[in-house]
């Protein structure tokens, strides 16, 4: 059996579900397949799941907190002996009402067909499903990404856990070892450790959040370490055995033991058993390879999200899958490989980032700009919250004429903050504007108002302009 079509998407996570749904808003005879689940990882193994288990843990956490804030006797409370079954279930329960407005029935009433079954190209213009053959104008591979498991000897062997199968535990591990403190080692180590598992966390570099501003990996790594992480820095796993029920990890000459081993460093992307030689499209260890239009080495076959290599993010892969049709139908073209990309690691408290780091924006600007800053104990709002004491701050890079190049934000709303800054960037809006721009008290984001204002109160009055400026105040008397 052979069928055509406008479009064929393989996948059907945020990149294949934003491109399908966009597809047949334009009219177009749209396929999408996928070999599992619709939603992909953000909605059963990774954004949805976390974002819940994280709410729960810090709900634990915070009841705990308030205890002791209200108690006469200054040693925090026992926690509550948390039953991982029914946080599981609550987990579940999330995943499945995200689930219901990605299912196929509510795909097909779009006029999207989904075909179940795994997919691989016979040549560059026909894909087997099957026992079926489709044949499309224009195929876009969005096939994502998976856990990337390390070759340390023993692991194979050994029970170990990773993003993806962390939610199948029922029962809360009285010892958790994690490997990576990238964002999910991060997310997943503060998780487990608020509910009540002792958690190591082990990184071979000499930091946390490579990918994040140093002083940004440093508030963070305080915040974990305070609450009890156990946290090994500059550590290589060696070697990993079985150790009972448990886990025994070797570390140079230490060994740590744990009832559980979650692995969580890093993704690679899917792009085996597609077919792609014989679809004659390019691809290596990295992803596929792609132009700025999201086209690979075939003009009439795109790829977008993580099998793209580039940025991981949901948000970035939902961005490209509508980038892409937009590209493979609309007259003209967009950009949709992006240098820059905002993200959060939700924590607590949450890093966020957009655009350049301090170091990049050296890099390529040199003396040219300038780094202004903002602690969170300084916004009203953070105090309310808190009690003053938050350790977060806002930091931006920027020119001197007060374009904006890259933010960082750590606080407990960073993930909200950071869009103000990613418009900004994306938008040629300047610390002025921003400092002009009334902001909601007391709210968070009025640090980003307050950061801009003292930016531009500072150059205002600075040097000659800022005698003249004096002199004006005071003939005005």
């Amino acid at each position: 059996m052979s069928e055509a079509y406008d479009l064929v998407v393989i996948g059907a996570g945020s990149a294949g579900l934003t491109a399908s749904a966009f597809a047949a808003q334009l009219g177009l005879s749209v396929a999408l397949v996928e070999k599992d689940r619709l939603g992909g990882d953000c909605t059963w193994t990774g954004c949805i799941p976390s974002k819940t288990l994280l709410n729960i843990a810090n709900t634990v956490h915070e009841v705990a907190e308030a205890a002791y804030l209200g108690m006469d006797n200054p040693q925090r409370p026992q926690r509550t002996q948390i039953d991982l079954k029914k946080v599981m279930s609550r987990v579940r329960e999330a995943v499945e009402r995200v689930y219901s407005r990605e299912a196929p029935d509510l795909m097909e009433s779009s006029g999207i067909q989904v075909i179940q079954g795994e997919a691989r190209f016979i040549d560059p213009h026909t894909l087997a499903v099957g026992d079926a053959q489709l044949k499309a104008r224009r195929f876009l591979i969005a096939t994502g990404a998976r856990p990337f498991i390390p070759p340390i000897p023993g692991l194979n062997e050994t029970g170990y856990l990773t993003y993806q199968t962390v939610w199948d535990l029922e029962e809360l591990p009285a010892s958790l070892v994690v490997m990576g403190a990238g964002p999910i080692g991060c997310e997943l180590a503060q998780a487990f450790c608020r509910l009540g598992s002792r958690v190591t966390l082990v990184e071979g570099a000499d930091r946390i959040l490579l990918h994040d501003e140093p002083e940004a990996a440093q508030v963070l790594a305080q915040s974990l370490t305070g609450e009890g992480v156990d946290l090994r820095l500059g550590h290589m796993v060696e070697g990993i055995t079985q150790n009972g029920k448990g886990v025994k990890v070797t570390l140079g000459q230490e060994e740590l033991t744990g009832d559980a081993l979650l692995v969580a460093v890093g993704r690679r992307p899917n792009v085996d058993d597609l077919g792609l030689d014989r679809a004659e499209v390019a691809f290596g260890p990295q992803g596929i390879g792609v132009d700025r239009r999201l086209r690979t080495s075939q003009k009439h076959i795109y790829a977008a999200g993580d099998c793209a290599g580039g940025h991981q993010f949901t948000h970035y892969a939902g961005w490209q899958g509508f980038m892409a049709v937009r590209n493979a139908f609309l007259p003209g073209s967009t950009r949709a490989v992006l240098e820059s990309v905002p993200w959060t690691t939700f924590t607590d408290p949450e890093v966020s980032h957009a655009g350049l780091t301090e170091a990049e924006a050296r890099a390529r600007f040199g003396s040219a700009l300038e780094v202004s800053t903002w602690p969170m104990a300084s916004v009203d709002r953070a105090v309310t919250a808190g009690g003053g004491d938050e350790p977060g701050f806002i930091k931006v890079v920027h020119k001197k004429n007060g374009t904006v190049l890259g933010a960082t934000v750590v606080s407990r709303r960073a993930g909200e903050m950071i869009h103000e800054w990613t418009l900004a960037i994306d938008n040629g809006i300047s610390l002025g504007a921003i400092a002009k721009s009334i902001h909601v008290y007391p709210t968070y984001s009025m640090g980003n108002m307050q950061l801009a204002a003292e930016v531009q109160v500072d150059r205002l009055l600075s040097g000659k302009m800022g005698g003249l400026v004096r002199w004006l105040a005071r003939l005005g008397r």
